[in-house]
């Protein structure tokens, strides 16, 4: 690999950049536009992605914003990516050893690279990031719970030294779940708020050029990346297109190349007959998506479980999928999405829509309907501003009066509302999406695990649930070895939580991305769209 001096990045003008959209619209819908796809990639061209919401940060050594996903990898590589049977291929690793009893993780370092800033990439780096995860990462904080130390054993070697086997490990080195940072611009600073969370400096085959709030980000190809020939593509736009109308617009008039929110459920079957697009529903074997209510159990109501039960009862999970999702969801009774299929229980028990039983629960509860018809309130806040978390908060609503409890719904911005849940820690019932990742113990434990607790931590325990023996069972299944009792630990962690009932488990909505056919490799092996991006390329 040849390597030169970092060169400065021009950051295109606001006008420029919608030139440059507005030029691949025209292209793409001129009265006999064409393409023969080749075997071989294309170089050059530019593909604006739209992810809806607006991620509050790009880099996720501190954060697990599902919006961040498609960026962070892009700039910040992590240690190895995965195939579709979720077996370790190299990528800021070339090689990697684990020891029979699990304890120690070996890892040869790839040669060459540079950071986006001209410094070599070392071992240093590694040990610093891996650290860093554990101790700010929502996630990492299980991940890597177990690693005792890390130690860097010359410029290109780091071994891993873990004080129990954690059996999900070598799983967890994606670029999305486990970027590596420069040591040299985070060392010393408080790295939640690190301003390179906001403007990247990576090793990745895209450097970062601008972030217009509201709009867009725009990343560029790093010319000295290691990857010989890649990227493919010249830029990459991530566009935030919010309003559903303006989402369908973009990808019909080729405004974007691929979108992956934000478009109505109405629009897919139509759009699926559009000869120039591609539909693609396929789910991320990475990272399944669950949407779920949470419970916030500091709330004298909520924190009683009859009151909980009540309003499972009062929800009827089939209507959400069929009025609400249009069937491009499956209904889900477990924290644990079918989607991931080793660990998925269809045994835990099921809060059949019921809402004679719901108004019995709430009179035994101690709650009477007042004068008003109502029995008490609760405010309702859905993660988004539009589509289905929306839709189905104004559902809670209108269903949860029927048995006689007031709601009232709320709307803000991504960012807000994280604030709002994990900081403020001001609200009754939030409707979210949560990611499953490719285990439970770095996934799902985060979200009931008492220790993963923390006012101001995004996407962790946010009910402020607490049962002992779940902690056990969690805690004993992130160290189990063997398969079988692993397994039978997550199903009756499954059961007790459902429960207990700290969060009500809605839906696993389908992944659909919509793109034009000329953009290829999207969707590759088990990151799909979270993977570095390098391999995208337009055909000609």
């Amino acid at each position: 690999m040849t390597t030169s001096k970092s060169r400065g990045v021009l950051a295109p003008t606001r006008r420029a950049f919608l030139l440059s959209t507005a030029a691949l619209a025209v292209i793409s819908t001129l009265p006999g536009f064409a393409f023969a796809q080749s075997a071989t990639p294309t170089p050059g061209g530019s593909v604006a992605i739209n992810i809806g919401t607006e991620p509050p940060v790009l880099v996720l050594i501190a954060h697990t914003a599902g919006a961040a996903y498609y960026v962070s990898g892009k700039t910040n590589e992590g240690l190895l990516t995965y195939d579709e049977n979720f077996e370790p291929q190299p990528l800021l690793a070339t090689s990697w050893e684990v020891a029979e009893d699990g304890l120690r993780y070996a890892f040869k370092l790839r040669e060459g690279v540079k950071w986006h800033d001209g410094t070599d990439f070392t071992a240093d780096d590694v040990a610093f990031s891996i650290l860093a995860l554990k101790e700010h990462h929502p996630r990492g904080r299980a991940t890597f719970a177990s690693v005792e130390a890390v130690n860097v054993l010359g410029p290109h070697e780091v071994e891993l030294i873990l004080s129990k086997p954690a059996p999900f490990l070598l799983t967890a080195f994606a670029s999305f779940e486990a970027p590596i940072v420069p040591k040299h611009l985070y060392e010393g600073t408080n790295i939640p708020e690190n301003p390179h969370n906001f403007a990247p400096v990576g090793t990745g085959p895209f450097t970062f050029v601008e972030w217009v709030r509201g709009s867009h980000v725009i990343l560029k190809k790093n010319e000295n990346y290691w990857g010989e020939g890649k990227p493919y593509l010249d830029q990459l736009i991530i566009r935030f297109i919010v309003d559903p109308a303006a989402a369908v617009a973009a990808i019909e008039s080729g405004e974007v190349q691929v979108s992956v929110a934000n478009v109505p459920l109405t629009d897919i079957e139509r759009l699926k007959a559009n000869p120039n697009l591609v539909v693609d529903t396929r789910p991320a074997p990475y990272s399944p998506s669950i949407a779920r209510a949470e419970f916030n159990l500091e709330n004298p109501y909520l924190a009683d479980v009859k009151v909980r039960h009540a309003i499972a009862h009062a929800i009827d999970k089939d209507f959400i999928v069929n009025t609400i999702y249009l069937g491009y969801a499956t209904r889900l009774d477990g924290p644990v999405s079918p989607d991931l299929a080793r660990f998925y229980n269809p045994d835990v028990p099921k809060y059949e829509f019921d809402p004679a039983k719901a108004e019995a629960l709430l009179d035994e509860a101690g709650y009477p309907r007042g004068a008003d018809g109502f029995r008490f309130k609760l405010f309702v806040d859905p993660t988004q501003p539009s589509g289905p978390p929306k839709q189905t908060g104004e559902y809670f609503v209108q269903a949860l009066a029927k048995v006689g409890i007031q709601v009232e719904l709320r709307t803000q911005d991504f960012a807000t509302f994280v604030k709002r849940i994990f900081t403020d820690r001001d609200f009754d019932i939030a409707i979210e999406g949560m990611s499953n990742l490719y285990d439970p113990t770095v996934g799902i434990q985060r979200l009931y695990w008492s220790k993963n607790f923390k006012v101001g931590l995004p996407f962790s325990n946010g009910s402020k649930y607490e049962n002992p023996e779940v902690d056990r069972l969690l805690e004993t299944a992130a160290v189990e070895i063997d398969p079988a009792k692993r397994l039978q630990l997550f199903n009756d962690f499954q059961r007790i939580v459902v429960e207990d009932l700290p969060t009500l488990d809605i839906v696993t909505p389908a992944s659909i991305t919509i793109s034009d056919k000329r953009v290829q490799n999207l969707k590759l092996g088990a990151e799909h769209l979270w993977t570095n991006g390098a391999d995208i390329y337009l055909a000609s």
